[in-house]
């Protein structure tokens, strides 16, 4: 078992050198020997640390996890705009306003219970590197959010995809009363992900 343990740590440990060297030097989170275990054993792990930019009374983190699907099936995915509904948690529609090839603004609505507000995105995918970076965008109504930022990342690995996904959110409610929701969120939409492009 403690060889098996040993040889499953030195995959992670390809892996995550992998993904260093395909992002050029912009290395993915990083994970303790016991993060590293738990995200080879199929868990989402998530972080504390916000994208760059957020402001200090953000909530939100950096959730990674294994994906066994290559990253050209992960990538279409995650750029597929529309289909965002599929597995972002409480978002009921998510639809173009505006695209070229550098940007795309994306309005979404979320449900909540019996409620809905909608908020404007502006996406910035970069294909090469397999990432996409986003915030609000202030000359539209956002309703419910104050901020949100973020960014998809999709590094190969063994057996499929390693992918990250980090947020930070403030809203026109307190930050300790979404606090748990915000974390909950970061595990569900991995794990909704991973359930899309596995099947």
């Amino acid at each position: 078992m403690k060889c098996s343990s040993s040889v499953t740590l030195a995959l992670v440990s390809v892996v995550f050198g992998l993904a260093t060297a395909a992002l050029g030097g912009a290395a993915p989170p990083d994970l303790s020997a016991d993060q590293r275990q738990r995200l080879s054993s199929g868990e989402v792990v998530v972080l504390d640390t916000l994208p760059a930019g957020a402001s200090k009374s953000a909530g939100g983190g950096t959730a990674v996890g294994l994906v066994r699907a290559a990253p050209e099936r992960v990538w279409p995915v995650l750029v597929d705009y529309r289909g965002h509904p599929r597995y972002y948690p409480r978002v009921v529609s998510a639809e173009v306003v505006e695209a070229d090839s550098q940007h795309a603004i994306v309005r979404y609505e979320v449900g909540v219970g019996p409620l809905s507000f909608g908020f404007h995105m502006v996406k910035y995918p970069d294909p090469v590197r397999r990432r996409i970076e986003w915030h609000l965008d202030a000359s539209r109504p956002n309703n419910f959010f104050r901020e949100n930022t973020g960014y998809w990342q999709v590094d190969p690995a063994e057996g499929g995809s390693l992918v990250t996904y980090a947020i930070a959110v403030r809203t026109i409610v307190p930050g300790f009363v979404t606090r748990g929701a915000e974390r909950k969120s970061l595990v569900d939409t991995i794990q909704r992900l991973r359930k899309l492009v596995e099947n």
